[in-house]
């Protein structure tokens, strides 16, 4: 292996795992209990502080990880090199040579609001399958699920007549992360991306304006910031300048002037720093048909400050504090195992027993219960089969599909669950069942 080159590949997903599932795998084959059928379900115990939903996403990824799970000579020889498994049995080898996710996968649709305790996925598969995908599982699903739950929160904040950017590659906290918070961010409800890679597979156009050092540049070589503004405008005649390099409000009444003398047209202009409800009104005051973008690390908080404050901005460029934040800390649990049910019993970390269903109930609150249970009147089950057998079901939703079921999860949830201060989840009920269960395996 090239030990500089990190970059991830199709070919890589087997190996991208932590050590113990390998070791684990190898100790159920030398046991014989490699094949047992298995569920582990994927679920956060506790929200994150502040939050009062999260929007389940990640889940195509997901699939086309699983789809894609082989090993191949080269990694299995690598693996025998490390001396790590010396004493494992020959059936551990030959599970990695022969295996790839034959399972069954159960998930809530990308863009749905859930809860604490609630399975975001279910796999149903060998155990040693069950057990190998975790680590990358939990990666996908975490991430995305953060960034979809904030852009939710920001375009429920913003209102629907507000215009949302992705301004956060630079911030994501990989490459591969920013590709991935790009997609959620635009799923969970922003309206466009700056990253051109991201937007051109998502099959979309990327968007943004232009950098200080544009200004800086013009400003330096020809002394004038206005040369910056009129070059950009003979190659982009539509593009948002960025007026506040300099003097924000000395720029705009420049700007003003040339276009009442009919020397250009302005589209709109960004303002990145400074006080953005003093400069914004200022701006709007002097480019009245202009429209009017921010930036500066902004979330949901700032957003509703300025709202309040009366700022004039229709455009909101979200980056550092959309893509990064509070970790959703989900977690990946053994539920069932030969039919078995099981649970975990450690203090503060306790889990819920056996195959799962989440019952909606509307705004009222969610039953919990067991997946061999049926849906009471009113009730819609969110677990849905994703893939069976290691082959999906379904062919993958529009990213415009899925902004459309977050929007709507978001707007169905009592105004206490969407409150940005102390918001109160929606009350999750355990059923009758489940709680029978729980308590025959404590005792």
């Amino acid at each position: 292996m090239n030990e500089r080159n990190l970059t991830l590949s199709v070919q890589d997903y087997s190996l991208l795992t932590d050590l113990y599932q390998l070791t684990m795998i190898a100790c159920y084959a030398g046991e014989g209990l490699e094949s047992k059928p298995s569920s582990f379900e994927l679920f956060t115990r506790r929200l994150p502080d502040g939050f009062g939903y999260l929007i389940a996403m990640g889940l195509v990824q997901a699939l086309e990880y699983l789809e894609n799970l082989r090993f191949t000579p080269q990694q299995i020889e690598q693996l025998q090199k490390t001396r790590i498994f010396d004493n494992a049995p020959d059936k551990f080898w030959a599970l990695l040579e022969s295996g790839c996710f034959s399972g069954d996968v159960w998930a809530v649709p990308e863009g749905t609001a859930v809860f604490a305790n609630e399975p975001l996925l279910r796999i149903d598969a060998p155990l040693w399958q069950g057990q190998l995908v975790e680590t990358y599982l939990l990666n996908t699903l975490n991430y995305q699920t953060l960034i979809a739950t904030k852009a939710a929160r920001i375009r429920d904040v913003a209102g629907s007549e507000a215009k949302l950017l992705e301004f956060g590659t630079r911030r994501a906290f990989s490459p591969q992360g920013a590709l991935w918070a790009a997609r959620a961010a635009l799923a969970g409800g922003m309206d466009a991306t700056s990253n051109v890679l991201a937007a051109l597979k998502l099959g979309c156009n990327p968007a943004g304006t232009m950098a200080h050092a544009l200004v800086m540049v013009f400003n330096a070589v020809s002394g004038s910031e206005d040369e910056a503004f009129a070059a950009f405008g003979r190659y982009f005649p539509s593009a948002t300048l960025l007026i506040d390099t300099y003097d924000t409000v000395a720029a705009a009444e420049r700007l003003a002037k040339q276009i009442q003398m009919g020397e250009r047209e302005v589209k709109g202009v960004r303002l990145d720093s400074g006080d953005l409800v003093e400069l914004s009104q200022k701006t709007r005051s002097r480019l009245p048909d202009a429209t009017i973008a921010a930036s500066g690390d902004l979330d949901e908080w700032e957003i509703s400050r300025l709202k309040q404050a009366g700022a004039c901005i229709d455009v909101y460029g979200l980056g550092t504090k959309l893509v990064t934040g509070k970790p959703v800390n989900g977690v990946y649990k053994l539920v069932e195992i030969d039919g078995i049910p099981t649970m975990k019993e450690s203090k503060n970390k306790m889990t819920y027993p056996g195959r799962k269903q989440i019952f909606r109930r509307s705004s009222q609150g969610d039953r919990l219960g067991l997946a061999t249970e049926s849906p009471e009147a009113g009730e819609t089950p969110l677990l849905q089969l994703a893939m069976k057998q290691g082959k999906r079901l379904e062919l993958e939703e529009t990213i415009e599909v899925i902004r459309d079921r977050a929007i709507a999860s978001v707007n169905n949830l009592p105004p206490q669950t969407r409150q940005l201060n102390t918001p109160i989840p929606l009350p999750v009920e355990i059923s009758p069942a489940l709680q029978e269960l729980t308590q025959r395996l404590r005792h």
